[in-house]
C-alpha cells in the first residue's frame, strides 16, 4: 500500500490531480467545482482549506455537524432595556400572517413568520412587542479595534414565546423582500443544525484541514464518516464517485500530516513525506467507510418513510414494494428500467440503480427519488443519504 501510494502519488500535484479532482470536483459547475463550498477544482483552492472553517455554505440545516458550529449573532429588540443574547438558529415560514391580537391569539412554532431562536431568554415581560429586532456581529474595523455593530434591522411586531427563547415576526407582503435580503447577508447561527448544542461553546470549531492532524480535519472526516471516534453529521463523501482507496487515503493523510504547523501553504511540488508519516506503519488501519448501519436498524425505515407511498401497498410502482416483509430480498434484484444493474450491488453504490436513482445521478434516466410530484423534485436528506451509502458500501447488512 505504502509503496502504490508512493509510486501514484509522489507530491501534493499528484494528490489534487488525481485524487482531489477524481473524487470531489470533476465537473465544471457541480460539486466541489464551483458550485458548492469548499471549492476544490485548482490546487490553490485545494490549500485554501488549511485552517479554513467548515460548513460555510451547508446547504441543508440537517448536515452540520457541530464541531462546525461557530459563535452566533447576537440579537436584541431596540427600545427594550435588555442584554443582547446569542442567535441559536433563524428561519422564514412563508405564508399569510393572521390577525393574533385581534382573534386573542398567539402565533405557535410553524405559523408563518420570521422565527428567531435564541440561546438563552430574552427578558421581555410582554407577549408581543413592536420594534426593530436588531441584528449584532463583533467585527475588527481597519484599524485592529474590536467592535460590536449592528449589522441589520427588522421592525415589525414581534411575539415573545417560549419564555423568551423564540420570537416570530411578523412579515407582511411588503417585507418579504427584506426578509430575504437579511437571510442572504448569512446570519451566523450558533446552532444551525438546531439540536440544542452551541458547538463553538463545546470546543474550538473545526477546520476543513488541520496541518499535523488528519484525525481533526473535517474534509477528511466528511470522507470517512467518522472524526475523532464520533459519527460526522452529512452523508460520507465523495456522494457519487468511490470512496477513496487506501492507498489515495494514505497518500491525503500524510499530506495533511506534513502540513507546516503555522499554516503556511506548502510546495506542491515537493514530494509528501511517506517516510516519516506515522499512517505509514499501518496504512489497513485506516477506517474509510465510516460506521456500519443495516436494513432493519436504519435503511429500511428511511426508505419506508420516503418512498413507501409510492413504492407499496397493492400496485407498488415498478413491483418494488419496500414496506413489504421480503423487501430486502428484492433490492438485489435487477432494476426494470435499467436490467444492467441490481437495484443494490453490494460494496459498489456507484453501480446501485437505487443509490444513482437516489442521488439523481445523470447516467440515470426519469425523475430523481423520492419524486415529488407538486415540486418535480426529490431528495433525501444529507443524513438519510450518507446512512444509505455507508450501508451499501459496508456490504448491505440486514441484521437481522
Amino acid at each position: 500500500m505504502v509503496i502504490e501510494a508512493i509510486e501514484r502519488y509522489r507530491t501534493g500535484n499528484d494528490l489534487h490531480k488525481k485524487v482531489v479532482t477524481r473524487t470531489c470536483s470533476p465537473n465544471g459547475g457541480v460539486c466541489h467545482n464551483q458550485s458548492e463550498y469548499p471549492d476544490l477544482r485548482t490546487p490553490a483552492n485545494f490549500l485554501a482549506t488549511i485552517n479554513a472553517p467548515c460548513n460555510v455554505q451547508p446547504g441543508d440545516w440537517t448536515s452540520v455537524d457541530d464541531r462546525c458550529e461557530q459563535s452566533g449573532d447576537r440579537f436584541i429588540i431596540a427600545g427594550q432595556n435588555v442584554a443582547e443574547v446569542e442567535i441559536g438558529h433563524v428561519e422564514y415560514i412563508a405564508g399569510d400572517i393572521g390577525d393574533y391580537r385581534a382573534e386573542d391569539l398567539v402565533p405557535e412554532p410553524g405559523s408563518p413568520g420570521f422565527h428567531v431562536f435564541l440561546r438563552d431568554p430574552l427578558p421581555i415581560e410582554r407577549e408581543e412587542v413592536w420594534g426593530g429586532g436588531r441584528f449584532i456581529r463583533t467585527f475588527i474595523n481597519d484599524e485592529g479595534i474590536i467592535e460590536d455593530l449592528p449589522y441589520a434591522t427588522f421592525t415589525t411586531r414581534w411575539w415573545i414565546l417560549d419564555g423568551g427563547r423564540h420570537l416570530v415576526g411578523e412579515v407582511r407582503n411588503y417585507q418579504i423582500d427584506q426578509v430575504n435580503e437579511l437571510n442572504s447577508v448569512g446570519i451566523v447561527q450558533g446552532d444551525m443544525n438546531r439540536n440544542g448544542i452551541y458547538g463553538a461553546r463545546e470546543e474550538r470549531p473545526a477546520s476543513l484541514l488541520t496541518p499535523g492532524s488528519p484525525e481533526r480535519s473535517y474534509l477528511i472526516g466528511r470522507m470517512r464518516g467518522t472524526m475523532m471516534g464520533e459519527p460526522v453529521a452529512g452523508s460520507r463523501m465523495p456522494l457519487a464517485n468511490q470512496p477513496l482507496s487506501i492507498p489515495e487515503m494514505l497518500a491525503l493523510f500524510c499530506f495533511v500530516e506534513g502540513l507546516p504547523a503555522d499554516g503556511s501553504w506548502p510546495d506542491m511540488g515537493a514530494p509528501i513525506n511517506y517516510a516519516e508519516c506515522s499512517y505509514s506503519e499501518d496504512p489497513e488501519n485506516l477506517n474509510l467507510l465510516g460506521e456500519g448501519v443495516t436494513w432493519k436498524g436504519r435503511v429500511s425505515k428511511v426508505l419506508q418513510a420516503n418512498c413507501g407511498g409510492c413504492h407499496g401497498g397493492n400496485n407498488p410502482a415498478e413491483d418494488l414494494d419496500l414496506r413489504s416483509e421480503d423487501a430486502y430480498e428484492h433490492l438485489f434484484d435487477a432494476s426494470v428500467q435499467n436490467p444492467e444493474l441490481q437495484l443494490i450491488e453490494p460494496g459498489a453504490p456507484e453501480r446501485s440503480y437505487l443509490w444513482l436513482k437516489l442521488i439523481n445521478d445523470e447516467s440515470i434516466e426519469g425523475y430523481p427519488m423520492p419524486y415529488n410530484p407538486l415540486t418535480g423534485e426529490g431528495s433525501l436528506r444529507e443524513g438519510e443519504l450518507g446512512d444509505i451509502q455507508t450501508w451499501i458500501t459496508n456490504g448491505a447488512i440486514r441484521d437481522e
